[in-house]
């Protein structure tokens, strides 16, 4: 007899999962305990299991898989391979409506104006401070892109608007962005994507408490700061409208001491998350909560718990270094919702994390 835990362990379900499917009448453990509840499965349920696991991956909806199962166990062969054709079939026309859709997606997209991406007709010149631009490159750095796949978000979005630039970075999973004050720029928006590498080598020279000098010229940004200065190309990309992405509606706040908050998501419990990628590596999952009280707990794989949501432990713990502040202000919404992570002091440095979807 395998716990339900060794039959997570083996079967690639998760515990979950498992409980999932045994209320749903699917697979149902073959003993379970009258007074712990403890559930117990027999040892020809593993070869089930992982069917029931493949078969999920699939995306075959539960009605089929409980048809599956059964014929399955009464050895209906026939029954099994007119399901998995019948399924087959689906996922072919539904991709084949997927590409449709998108064909016309990229037709539109064609035909409609790029309004991310300004004229740079002219140079710009302008000052920041030092230790804000270094600031504001340390909160968002961490976010940036490595997929060769989107080039746009290998880099760090300069967004300069009259006194103000918006330093944004992101990889779809999470955003960060901040902000620094500026002199001598009055012209109009003006948008450029500093590749990661320059990104890095600028804040290198961010070392005095002094004004530094950044200039645009086409499609060339340079950074001077005193006799030192660093210039590269600008991604010939357009980025996101991250304006867009960051209008989030209201979520529960708590205000988390960053110290402690991180040794409970380093020490606490994880969920793996989805294999994904060539190399079959899952992230560990950290599964929050905003009690009643209004703090912040780290919940339990296994927790049913509808309020709970899931995020790559990593980027939480990155996001929450990249604070840089003794406490920080987690937002967190519904289970779908991005996490927001916010500066008490400062509203308009913050990052956002997407939440993973936790199988059932």
């Amino acid at each position: 007899m395998r716990s339900i835990g060794e039959m997570a362990r083996d079967s690639g379900l998760g515990v979950s999962a498992l409980r999932f499917y045994d209320r749903g009448g699917v697979l149902v453990p073959a003993w379970v305990d009258p007074v712990s509840g403890y559930r117990w499965y027999g040892p020809e349920q593993l070869e089930e299991a992982r069917l029931l696991a493949r078969l999920r991956r699939a995306a075959m909806p539960l009605a089929d898989i409980r048809m599956v199962l059964a014929g399955w166990a009464g050895a209906d062969t026939d029954l099994v391979r007119k399901l998995l054709q019948a399924h087959v079939r689906r996922l072919e026309v539904g991709l084949s409506d997927a590409r449709n859709e998108f064909s016309t997606l990229r037709a539109l997209l064609e035909r409609r104006e790029k309004p991310m991406t300004l004229p740079r007709t002219g140079a710009v010149r302008l000052s920041v401070s030092a230790p804000e631009l270094a600031g504001a490159l340390d909160a968002v750095r961490f976010a940036a892109g490595t997929d060769p796949e989107l080039p746009m978000l290998g880099g760090v979005l300069f967004d300069i608007e009259g006194e103000t630039l918006n330093v944004v970075a992101t990889d779809r999973y999470r955003m960060a962005v901040a902000q620094a004050d500026t002199d001598g720029h009055a012209d109009p928006r003006v948008q450029i994507i500093v590749p990661s590498p320059l990104a890095d080598a600028m804040r290198a020279l961010l070392s005095e408490d002094e004004s530094v000098q950044l200039a645009v010229d086409g499609d060339r940004v340079t950074l001077e700061a005193g006799d030192r200065q660093t210039a590269g190309q600008c991604l010939d990309h357009d980025f996101p409208d991250y304006r867009r992405l960051v209008r989030l509606p209201a979520g529960r706040r708590a205000l988390v001491d960053v110290a402690t908050f991180q040794e409970a998501v380093e020490t606490g419990p994880v969920r793996p998350g989805e294999v994904r990628g060539s190399d079959e590596t899952a992230a560990d999952l950290s599964l929050l909560k905003v009690t009643s009280d209004g703090t912040v707990t780290i919940g339990v794989d296994g927790d049913d718990d509808q309020s709970l949501v899931a995020v790559n432990r990593e980027f939480l713990l990155n996001a929450l270094a990249a604070g840089a502040r003794d406490r920080l202000v987690l937002e967190i919404g519904a289970p779908t919702a991005p996490i927001a992570i916010r500066r008490p002091d400062d509203e308009d440095t913050f990052s956002l994390l997407m939440p993973v979807r936790l199988e059932n």
